[in-house]
């Protein structure tokens, strides 16, 4: 979240590319910890599949941010 603020705060377009991969790379990386909290029962059953399924999201919403400032 941090990461999409300060790259929506820089002026170039290569600035803010910048940080918005490293919240995607932020954002694999919660999905990875989803997943070894879930494996060692500190996460439900029920939540593990609905905090994939924001990751996701996030995920595809980034990509096309990024994609965006590639044009």
């Amino acid at each position: 979240m941090l990461n999409i603020a300060e790259g929506s705060a820089k002026f170039s377009n290569r600035d803010r590319r910048n940080f918005y991969v490293t919240a995607r790379g932020s954002a694999f990386e919660c999905a990875s910890l989803t997943t070894f909290l879930h494996e060692e029962g500190e996460i439900s059953d029920a939540l593990k599949p609905e905090l994939s399924l924001l990751y996701e999201e996030m995920s595809r919403m980034l990509f096309t941010m990024i994609k965006n400032l590639e044009e």
